[in-house]
């Protein structure tokens, strides 16, 4: 929808007889949509340098338990919600989304040097939770402005661009974290302090260089002038959309089973995966979403985004059955191919469908509240998550994630047509 609107809230149809080609959509993408998808390259190759090595740095070098991992991370993304929350806001507010992205790009960039002295699992959760303080303040005034730097005919095509630049960069990050790995460590051999401190250090490259990225080359976009004389949206009337509450309702439902693929790590051990064996299945799911997010998303802009999250959703659940059920190491090579195609299918496919739903001047908010209540329902998640697995077995998790995939799917489903109230 354009940002014109009156109301908001009707998704833009999908154009018939286009004739401009993929390639040629891509060369005219502007320049802000290249700008936050190299930064959001450089960020994952930064971050899952590290988290790609996490979950074994707690578990075997630390000897944190799967409750204490999983509190780790539901806490790091839960608490950071609330910065997503105030961030949108001060976007909307300020009118500017570009200072916002980039401190908090820098702040989570500094976050990562704290793992260097992080000696107990409870200051990993500390560094955890700067680290993603900062994705917290960046992440709703990023999306605002992405979405802001483009038109809805080429909204879901940008959205899964950046989703590919970015899994492009987590394919990059747990290659690093592999290399690492097999030039430090002997084969079968626990992650040990050294090696974990080493990939710290080589993460903190590109992180430095995407701060420099976003900050030498993106553009401030402000809303238009009309936008600017009503004021920003409030995030009351926002919400006081039907629509926009039922899609919300749907992805916090999604939200409460989606564990942190940390499980997902550990998930691998119980199989008998090594570690350089686990980080190459991660990259093999990186690689699947990077190589099908764009095409995703462009097809969102033809079809609608819902049927394409609605399959999206579907195959999680179908993988999640799939990792509760395997025996053997093979059976989880099968089913994590398709666990890139739902990253591909979802992740830049509901951040179009916020912007669909909201005009330019609250999307701040709404990309606040969407990143914010995913982040809060991450807590009970991956908490819950723990304690399945502490209490059921390994494929305990990864059964409750399942049911409320196919429930939220449901919800999603029954989501009412375009100017309901």
């Amino acid at each position: 929808m354009a940002s014109g609107s009156s109301s908001g809230l009707t998704q833009a149809p999908p154009s018939e007889g286009r004739s401009d080609s993929r390639p040629s959509l891509l060369r005219k993408l502007p320049r802000n949509v290249w700008a936050v998808t190299t930064t959001s390259l450089l960020t994952d190759a930064s971050t899952e340098t590290i988290t790609g090595l996490l979950p074994f740095y707690l578990a075997q070098t630390l000897g944190a338990s799967p409750a204490a991992i999983g509190l780790v991370e539901g806490v790091a993304d839960a608490t950071a919600s609330l910065v997503k929350l105030a961030s949108g806001w001060l976007s909307d507010r300020w009118r500017r989304r570009k200072p916002l992205a980039v401190f908090g790009y820098g702040l989570s960039t500094g976050a990562k040097a704290l793992l260097l002295a992080a000696g107990t699992w409870p200051a990993v959760l500390a560094a955890r939770f700067l680290e993603r303080g900062g994705k917290g303040i960046r992440t709703a005034p990023r999306d605002a402005l992405l979405a802001d730097s483009v038109t809805a005919e080429t909204r879901g095509l940008s959205f899964g661009l950046h989703r590919a630049g970015d899994t492009a960069g987590a394919v990059i990050g747990l290659s690093l974290a592999l290399g690492v790995v097999l030039v430090l460590e002997s084969a079968g051999a626990p992650l040990s302090l050294p090696t974990f401190q080493t990939a710290v250090v080589v993460s903190l490259i590109p992180a430095t260089l995407a701060v420099l990225v976003l900050w030498a080359f993106a553009r401030e976009i402000r809303p238009s002038e009309s936008s600017a004389e009503a004021g920003p949206v409030s995030i009351q009337s926002i919400l006081t959309d039907r629509r926009f509450r039922w899609f919300l309702a749907a992805v916090t439902l999604f939200a409460l089973g989606n564990s942190s693929d940390a499980f997902l790590l550990l998930r691998t051990g119980t199989l008998g995966f090594t570690i350089p064996q686990s980080l190459a299945l991660l990259i093999a799911l990186n690689v699947v979403h990077a190589l099908l997010a764009a095409p995703l998303g462009a097809l969102s802009d033809r079809i609608g985004r819902r049927p394409v999250l609605l399959g999206g959703w579907g195959l999680y659940a179908v993988v999640y059955l799939g990792l509760a059920a395997a025996r053997a190491p093979w059976q989880v090579w099968v089913v994590i191919f398709g666990y890139g195609a739902y990253y591909a299918a979802t992740e830049g496919v509901a951040k179009a469908f916020v912007a669909d739903l909201v005009p330019s001047e609250g999307r701040g908010r709404a990309y606040g509240a969407y990143h914010g209540l995913i982040g809060i329902a991450a807590l009970p998640a991956s908490l819950v998550a723990g304690i399945v697995w502490q209490g059921v077995g390994p494929a305990g998790p990864f059964l409750v994630g399942a049911f409320l995939a196919l429930a939220a799917a449901l919800v999603l489903w029954r989501l009412p047509d375009s100017g309901s109230r």
